[in-house]
């Protein structure tokens, strides 16, 4: 397998591109009164998701990028909660595509996370 060179290189930034793009157009339909709040925070929590990815690709060392990927998925969660609060509050379906994708790209970073890890206790 051949090393990623940048963070485009890696699945996990691509999917994570992806549930930005997925979570802006599952909360356009969201109430008006809705757009400075929940709406906001939803959608800044989905977009440091791709760029914490990003930010920890282009670090110096693997201990650094499991660091910013710890980060990412305190990300993941806060975007879980919010989306799960949308959904109780009858704004989005549980089964919608922003759910779905946030799965998706928790799966990766956790799988990414652990490979860096792996390779980083390695080097010891």
């Amino acid at each position: 397998m051949i090393a990623p060179t940048t963070h485009r290189d890696l699945l996990a930034w691509a999917e994570a591109m992806t549930l930005v793009e997925v979570v802006y157009r599952d909360t356009a339909g969201f109430p008006k009164e809705e757009t400075y709040g929940l709406v906001s925070q939803i959608r800044r929590a989905a977009v440091s998701v791709p760029s914490n990815i990003a930010e920890g690709a282009a670090r110096n060392s693997s201990r650094e990028w499991v660091q910013f990927l710890g980060i990412t998925c305190g990300s993941l969660a806060e975007l879980d909660t919010q989306l799960e609060l949308a959904i109780r509050l009858g704004f989005l379906k549980a089964d919608a595509p922003a759910v779905n994708q946030m799965h998706r790209v928790g799966r990766l970073v956790r799988l990414l996370r652990k490979s860096l890890k792996i390779r980083s206790d390695e080097k010891k």
